[in-house]
């Protein structure tokens, strides 16, 4: 007994030895993440540094490129102040479009937000792009290749209204007006996602993509031999996107909130006591407190959340429309596979943990801007050719 007594008691020191170790490696890594783009501007510096020549306005350009790295706006502005670049909408978008090693997310929302001088940068931004002759896909993927597209609706939709016009522009005829070639350029991220995504479990085939897009090219159909091929291509081969460098070690670390709760099962209707924890717009389910991997994961968008049974403790989480299952992944056989949940109902320990529950989940859930503008334009084009 002596040997398990001295086993436990050493329990609470070794638990926190590692969420010191977590709490350390969690900041080393943010602290490499946050300094890629930096790095390889170091690298430049030194360079000029080693020549004997080095011209000082270069590791001044440096400097301000590592600022804009940090926060974009602050870094244009020194730069301009520092006459290294333009002060004019012009060269702050070759600046932007020219300049290697500019970090994607600052550039895209430098150029999304809603100022008359960012928006005129965005506008000679698309038209640096040169679309002329491009298939519609090949541009598409040079266009979002150039920036990380920001998360607010507002800022995506001039973004892509940029694109619509430049493409249009290089590519005379091709559509019947902006617009339809906006739908078809949301349509075609839509369907890179249902493509590859490994939570959707049906993919949509090429009759249903140009069902989907039937009557939107102004008063008649996109051509069908340009859909077959867009479809082909970005089956083939998905959208290389920029994206932030994050390890899936972090993904658990710091939830809004984590707990035990009871689940409804999809298919037998069974209840099961399931570890619960919710972090970055989605809502992830483990059987045990210890496990790595989910045993299934609800991702928040274009869902909303309810208390079904007060006495009970129960709420819900469902579809908007209610008529789809949600697009939530379980974990069969080692393999995430889509779940078939049309809503899911959760059951919680008392009455203040399922409001607290209902109160987070709530406030987590996101709606999809990419689907949301589609249908909202989608809705434009159409009633625009029924006119």
């Amino acid at each position: 007994d002596t040997p398990k007594m001295a086993t436990l008691e050493a329990i609470p020191a070794r638990l926190q030895h590692l969420k010191a170790l977590r709490e350390r490696l969690e900041h080393e890594i943010k602290a490499i993440e946050g300094n890629i783009s930096n790095l390889l501007l170091d690298l430049d510096s030194l360079e000029q540094e080693g020549d004997e020549q080095a011209n000082p306005s270069q590791n001044a350009l440096i400097s301000g490129m590592r600022r804009f790295n940090e926060n974009a706006k602050k870094g244009i502005a020194a730069l301009i102040e520092q006459n290294l670049i333009p002060n004019t909408a012009e060269g702050v978008a070759k600046f932007l479009y020219e300049t290697p090693h500019l970090n994607k997310t600052q550039i895209g929302e430098y150029l999304g937000e809603n100022d008359p001088f960012n928006l005129e940068v965005m506008q000679l931004f698309a038209k640096q792009h040169s679309f002329a002759e491009k298939t519609f896909d090949a541009a598409l993927r040079q266009y979002l290749w150039s920036f990380r597209l920001p998360g607010e609706a507002q800022k995506i939709d001039r973004l892509m209204e940029q694109f619509a016009a430049r493409y249009c522009e290089c590519n005379n005829g091709i559509f019947g007006s902006q617009d339809s070639c906006y739908v078809l350029a949301f349509s075609t991220i839509m369907l890179n996602t249902s493509l590859h995504n490994p939570s959707v479990k049906n993919r949509p085939t090429l009759e249903q993509f140009i069902s989907m897009n039937r009557g939107l090219n102004n008063n008649g159909n996109f051509a069908e031999d340009m859909l077959t091929t867009l479809y082909t291509s970005i089956k083939s081969t998905p959208f290389k996107l920029p994206e932030d460098e994050t390890g899936d070690s972090l993904t658990f670390i710091n939830p809004e909130r984590n707990g035990w709760l009871v689940k409804e099962g999809g298919g037998h209707r069974t209840w099961r006591r399931r570890w619960f924890t919710l972090c970055n717009n989605c809502l992830y389910y483990f059987s045990n407190t210890t496990d790595t991997k989910p045993k299934g994961t609800v991702p928040l968008v274009n869902l909303e959340v309810r208390v079904i049974n007060p006495a009970k403790f129960q709420f819900e989480i469902y579809q908007e429309e209610g008529t789809e299952l949600i697009k939530g992944a379980k974990l069969k056989d080692g393999i995430m596979t889509q779940g078939r949940h049309s809503s899911y109902r959760i059951q919680a320990e008392s009455k203040d943990d399922m409001d607290e529950w209902v109160k987070c989940i709530r406030a987590a859930m996101t709606k999809n801007p990419f689907y949301q503008l589609f249908v909202k334009r989608k809705e434009m084009v159409s009633a625009s050719s029924s006119c």
